[in-house]
């Protein structure tokens, strides 16, 4: 059994498929390389694709091509600059690493961080969720501005009730997260 598969497995998911934990995974583990076919187009976009930055992005091979969002992540992809033996650049390796302690059974998850303009809707059910699967330097470009209706007239004086709107997120994460599709 390769040494990724040792420590998850690919099941189900409500949306699809998800990556989990056969086996207790300690924080700051490397769990594998996130291995795949480098594609040279700045317009690429799939749902599995990661940025890789410089017009790069990677189509991920299962089992991380199915890693999915969470607003509080239990993992982070973390790039790697590599060299020949003759000391040139290789291509950069991506690697899985937990950022937590993963219990067996639970699914591995990373902060897809999207810009504002890919948003969607977010369904992570976490207690921090931003309710977008967005960046959060990009969460602002998202929320609309409190705004106060307009005064009535009339003998009461009354004012309209305002909206307002907010958000929380954290996030942690090394490699460009995957990209939304066009």
């Amino acid at each position: 059994m390769p040494a990724t598969q040792t420590w998850v497995r690919v099941g189900k998911v409500a949306f699809g498929r998800g990556v989990f934990a056969r086996t207790n995974i300690p924080a700051q583990t490397i769990v594998g390389e996130v291995e795949g076919r480098v594609i040279l187009d700045a317009e690429y976009a799939s749902a599995y694709c990661i940025d890789l930055g410089h017009e790069m992005s990677l189509e991920p091979r299962a089992p991380f091509r199915y890693l999915n969002h969470c607003c509080t992540p239990n993992c982070q992809l973390v790039m790697t600059e590599v060299e020949h033996e003759d000391g040139s650049p290789a291509p950069s390796e991506i690697h899985l690493e937990t950022l937590t302690a993963i219990p067996e059974g639970a699914e591995l998850t990373i902060d897809y961080a999207w810009s504002a303009d890919g948003a969607i809707p977010c369904l992570c059910g976490s207690t921090s969720c931003r309710g977008w699967v967005v960046a959060e330097e990009e969460l602002a470009k998202l929320q609309k501005p409190t705004r106060r209706a307009p005064r009535k007239s009339g003998p009461t004086g009354a004012v309209g009730s305002t909206r307002k709107s907010s958000g929380k997120a954290k996030r942690s994460q090394s490699a460009a997260p995957p990209r939304k599709p066009k």
